[in-house]
């Protein structure tokens, strides 16, 4: 085995999730990823430029275990047995009250034991469970925010757009429209 490593002499690049084989700079990790699909939201779907405009404050939103409710915009963080603990809708927090009007006074999300029992995707929902998929939680939560400051005809565009695993991140490495995670960063 060769004292050094170099990615020339590999032909598949992976990431290790659990942290196991490497430790990530998750920071610089997560901002590359955001800008990435922000920028391919502003420039290839017509988005407000906004979106690529981020404070320190504004990564605050984003923790492991966040499930974004599709059906009516709302990120919501569950319990093990599924009652919600907390939830915003876009990036604003509901208060406790605005929580048990959503979800009842026992504070039950609708769609837990379809996630409990089988953690597959869903049109109903997506469940943000690793680091690499955070950045799609704040996303997602700016996207709805801005859905809120656009007239309703405008909206339905931006709606059919939320197609990128509901923005739950899919990277389409073939079409490279995300250069900075396909490694094709300046050709």
């Amino acid at each position: 085995m060769s004292e050094y490593f170099s990615l020339s002499d590999s032909d598949v690049i992976g990431f290790d999730l659990d942290h196991t084989l490497c430790r990530y700079h998750l920071k610089e990790t997560s901002r590359l990823i955001y800008e990435s699909f922000a920028r391919y939201l502003v420039e290839h779907k017509g988005y407000d430029k906004d979106l690529l405009n981020l404070t320190p404050a504004t990564w605050d939103f984003c923790f492991k275990g966040l499930v974004v409710d599709l059906e009516d915009g709302n990120l919501v963080k569950l319990a093990e047995d599924g009652t919600v603990l907390r939830a915003t809708h876009g990036s604003v927090d509901l208060s406790p009250e605005d929580i048990i009007k959503h979800y009842g006074p026992k504070r039950e999300w609708k769609h837990f034991n379809s996630l409990n029992t089988s953690f597959t995707r869903s049109a109903k929902y997506y469940f943000y469970d690793n680091y690499f998929d955070l950045p799609g939680a704040l996303l997602c939560g700016r996207v709805v925010d801005m859905l809120h400051k656009v007239d309703l005809e405008d909206r339905q565009g931006l709606v059919d757009h939320l197609d990128l695993w509901h923005l739950g991140l899919q990277v389409d490495l073939e079409d490279r429209k995300f250069p900075l995670l396909s490694g094709q960063l300046g050709q």
